[in-house]
């Protein structure tokens, strides 16, 4: 059996992914066979209707969104080493781990987790989670279990609560101290890698 780095040859830009992103050699070729089954059309890009064909994301309330972080803005194809990024936000943070390759934080590391899970409720990407886009989420996830007297009564409580400098929204800082007590790792975390 060859090394894991001869098994890595064929997969584009192995070396600088484990560097950036923490990922054993092996996770990486698992992840490379995973994105290989994904891609139907084995053109080495991933389409919404490759994401949607995962179970788990097509029973998700928010798979829409969660399909729609993996996507650059005016993106609709995504190549294995942004899929890999994307991915190395749920693994368990690594306290050894303070910089990437680049000197940025690690993907996994508590506070680009919360960066990540933030975008999921700011879709118009203004820095800001709105009354209507924390509403839109809680419609998503309750649905039809919860009245829209309620999903708006909660809304509204999330935001009275969370908007520490009352403008009427919760900007990341708030929404970082809102979670200081959650465990981020044990909430962002998906069994991929199995």
């Amino acid at each position: 059996m060859g090394s894991s780095k001869s098994s890595l040859r064929h997969i584009p830009n192995a070396q600088e992914l484990i560097q950036d992103t923490g990922f054993s050699a092996a996770h990486i070729q698992r992840l490379y066979e995973r994105f290989d089954l994904l891609d139907r059309d084995q053109m080495g890009r991933l389409r919404v209707p490759d994401f949607e064909a995962i179970s788990h994301l097509a029973m998700n309330p928010i798979g829409d969104r969660i399909i729609a972080a993996f996507f650059s803005p005016g993106k609709d194809t995504v190549d294995f080493p942004s899929f890999v990024r994307i991915l190395a936000h749920f693994q368990p943070t690594d306290d050894n781990r303070t910089r990437d390759s680049s000197g940025k934080e690690p993907y996994n590391s508590p506070n680009r987790k919360l960066q990540f899970a933030f975008q999921l409720y700011d879709q118009d990407g203004d820095g800001k989670i709105s009354r209507a886009e924390l509403l839109q989420v809680l419609q998503e996830m309750l649905g039809m279990q919860v009245t829209d007297e309620l999903l708006q009564s909660i809304a509204e409580r999330a935001i009275q609560e969370a908007d520490l400098d009352q403008d009427d929204a919760i900007s990341f800082d708030e929404f970082k101290k809102c979670l200081e007590k959650v465990d981020i790792d044990q909430k962002m975390r998906i069994g991929f890698l199995s």
